[in-house]
């Protein structure tokens, strides 16, 4: 039995609630059961010194925790003193998101996706790929919509979901209480049902070919769920 009461092969309840912000072009609020983050989309018509003149647009991320994400309060992180956890995590937002976009029908302008996570309780990095890239969504509409953009950039949803072995049992999308407690954690970042990046290494057990595959099929599962909330709540 997981300790939330739900099947193997059931998702947290996922919320996404957009528009959440006055001034960023995208927003959202995604809520992953108790894993709630807010992810803004704004829209520089600038791009980074190595891409001028290149015709080409940029989509990069930044993410944080607000000190009472967790049980305990965290300090506040400055940018030039974020920790290595931190660096990892929004690397791989901005690289996930960019492997959906055709950065030629972008535009020679960037996006920065920011992810703050309001509370923490497992998938912290896989909710904040998954609302950031609604935010990215509907910050791309709007650029469509003003004419600033002629072809659409975005072809198909980025989505990013966690599974694991708990208590020796293959299981989709973890909270807190198993993630800390895996015998083996993985993230899926997918696109339709092609895969953009895989995070998986064993936590104190090894796994077989056979998990690993039980793992990649519930994260199938997991993934057309959260395109699903994805394309309903921009729709």
């Amino acid at each position: 039995m997981r300790p939330s009461g739900r099947q193997t092969n059931e998702m947290r309840p996922i919320e996404i609630e957009i528009n959440v912000t006055k001034h960023a072009e995208g927003s959202c609020l995604i809520k992953c059961g108790d894993t709630h983050v807010l992810c803004t989309a704004s829209i520089d018509e600038r791009v980074p010194p190595f891409l001028r003149n290149s015709g080409l647009g940029w989509v990069t991320a930044e993410y944080g925790m607000l000190p009472r994400a967790t049980n305990t309060r965290m300090r506040r992180e400055a940018k030039d003193g974020q920790s290595g956890r931190t660096q990892e995590i929004q690397r791989l937002i901005g690289r996930s998101l960019r492997a959906g976009v055709d950065r030629v029908a972008l535009g020679e302008r960037q996006i920065v996706v920011d992810c703050d996570v309001i509370q923490a309780d497992g998938g912290t990095r896989c909710a904040s790929i998954t609302g950031g890239w609604v935010a990215l969504r509907l910050a791309v509409n709007k650029l469509l919509k003003a004419g600033a953009i002629t072809s659409d950039p975005l072809a198909t949803p980025v989505a990013a979901v966690s599974c694991g072995i708990y208590a020796g049992q293959p299981v989709l999308d973890l909270d807190y209480p198993e993630d800390s407690d895996a015998g083996v954690d993985a993230n899926f970042v997918m696109t339709g049902d092609r895969l953009i990046e895989v995070q998986m290494s064993a936590e104190g057990a090894t796994f077989s070919r056979e998990q690993m595959t039980a793992l990649l099929d519930l994260a199938d599962k997991g993934a057309a769920e959260l395109v699903a909330k994805q394309l309903g709540a921009v729709a």
